[in-house]
């Protein structure tokens, strides 16, 4: 992509992390609220980060989606996902930050991560309830990773691999492997290969004819296939991540509205005002003062 996002707060492990570690940190939520109480306002992570919920309440948004917050529930978000949070009551559970290269040098295929639904950047499939019934196993595991966390042996990291896969593998078959029709997109390659494409190129590249020929198929066979595994266009999807960008930065209230369809490559400011009513429903100037009005800080 031609230009940089920067402009909304885009955190890294190392600095939430005591360690100061780059590709891992693991920590009991109530101890993570209270050493970063200002991580209210909407901010990007450059790692992958998943929260498991035990006590409290309130509310969490993850690219503009709002979930009401229970005990029991498990998030998960992928790396550039904007999100913030609002709790009530005392808050008590776990918080996973991992990199991108965390499992890479550990399993055979880099891509496997990828394959759990939860970690596809879908923001409807990475908020999950857990039952009851399993509350008690989950809460062991995350146990089990806080103690080996704080333990120094010489494959330390890889048990740690393995006791996240472990709770990966736990949350898809309950979520996901119930005859569920939910995650079986992320398991077709060239659905997975062409949403990679257009987070790599949707600045630039907005016709879903020019997917079709990176990906060396015919744009009537794209579509054909967006359409059964996703139930929507190709150049739906190709929108849709437009759009997303653009609520992203409008959060920044420093971006003017110019600058913004200046950043994703708009012709010019009213083209981009055009775009985000008729796919966004309100002005771009409407969306950021709600955003403003639900995070005044």
């Amino acid at each position: 992509m031609s230009k940089k996002f920067v402009n909304i707060p885009r955190l890294d492990i190392c600095t939430l992390s005591e360690a100061k570690k780059d590709d891992l940190m693991i920590s009991r939520l109530s101890d993570y609220l209270e050493a970063h109480q200002n991580l209210v306002f909407p901010h990007r992570h450059s790692f992958y980060h998943l929260v498991y919920f035990t006590e409290g309440g309130g509310s969490h948004t993850i690219d503009f989606m709002h979930f009401p917050i229970q005990p029991g529930q498990i998030y998960f978000m992928t790396p550039g996902q904007v999100h913030s949070w609002n709790f009530e009551g005392h808050m008590e559970g776990f918080v996973v930050n991992f990199s991108g290269t965390f499992f890479q040098s550990f399993l055979l295929r880099p891509e496997f991560i990828e394959s759990f639904p939860f970690l596809n950047g879908v923001t409807s499939d990475s908020v999950i309830n857990m039952a009851s019934i399993l509350a008690d196993d989950l809460t062991r595991m995350f146990d089990n990773l806080i103690i080996h966390s704080e333990l120094s042996y010489t494959r330390q990291e890889d048990m740690i691999r393995v006791l996240l896969l472990q709770i990966f593998i736990t949350v898809e078959q309950y979520h996901f492997g119930q005859g569920s029709e939910k995650g079986k997109t992320t398991l077709h390659p060239t659905i997975r290969d062409f949403n990679k494409l257009i987070e790599q190129n949707f600045l630039d590249m907005r016709s879903p004819g020019a997917y079709a020929t990176l990906l060396n198929v015919s744009p009537n066979h794209l579509n054909a296939l967006v359409k059964e595994h996703l139930g929507k266009q190709a150049g739906e999807v190709i929108r849709e991540r437009v759009l997303l960008e653009a609520k992203r930065l409008l959060v920044n209230p420093k971006l003017t509205v110019s600058e913004i369809a200046y950043k994703l490559n708009f012709n010019d400011n009213s083209y981009f005002t055009r775009f985000f009513k008729k796919y966004g429903d309100v002005t771009p100037e409407v969306f950021r003062q709600k955003v403003i009005n639900t995070h005044p800080a």
